[in-house]
């Protein structure tokens, strides 16, 4: 079993709050937007981070970063991507990809929205986390807990940060 925290769009932005959370999972993943290296070695410091590059994020940080990282865990197929869109909604860079190789698990940022969707049509979760961080529109800040075992997603928590001064 291995207990995941994920988060996107921090923009930079980390503080104790989101690494009191980072302390009690297995490993990270960032969903892009991350925005500076303190924020990956803050993550990196304390759990696996597993991460793909945003929109804002720079040619250093898409040196470190995927735009697509598509791995297997526990029995659990997972694609994360900043740009995905979601179920009806797809981005069409990866909309035939994701038709033709189907995830367990399609995990998108981008929007700052938290949206947790099953997809009927293709058979797969997906999950935004929302925004971690303190630039863009959104009110509260947001991030996902949840548990993989085997080939089960469980025990799926949304964490709500403060609201954004």
């Amino acid at each position: 079993m291995k207990k995941i925290l994920l988060l996107s769009d921090t923009h930079g932005y980390i503080d104790d709050q989101i690494l009191k959370f980072v302390k009690l999972v297995d490993e990270v993943w960032h969903v892009g937007d991350i925005g500076s290296f303190e924020v990956v070695d803050a993550l990196k410091k304390l759990k696996p981070l597993r991460a793909v590059y945003g929109n804002i994020d720079d040619a250093l940080m898409r040196a470190e970063f995927p735009l697509d990282n598509k791995f297997t865990i526990e029995k659990v197929a997972v694609w994360m991507t900043h740009i995905g869109g979601y179920p009806n909604n797809y981005n069409p860079r990866v909309k035939d990809e994701l038709a033709a190789n189907k995830p367990k698990l399609f995990i998108t940022g981008h929007s700052h929205i938290l949206k947790v969707m099953f997809d009927k049509k293709l058979n797969l979760l997906h999950m935004n986390p929302g925004a971690a961080g303190k630039y863009g529109f959104h009110t509260v800040r947001t991030m996902l807990r949840f548990e993989i075992q085997e080939d089960t997603i469980t025990n799926l928590e949304i964490i709500e940060l403060e609201k954004r001064a």
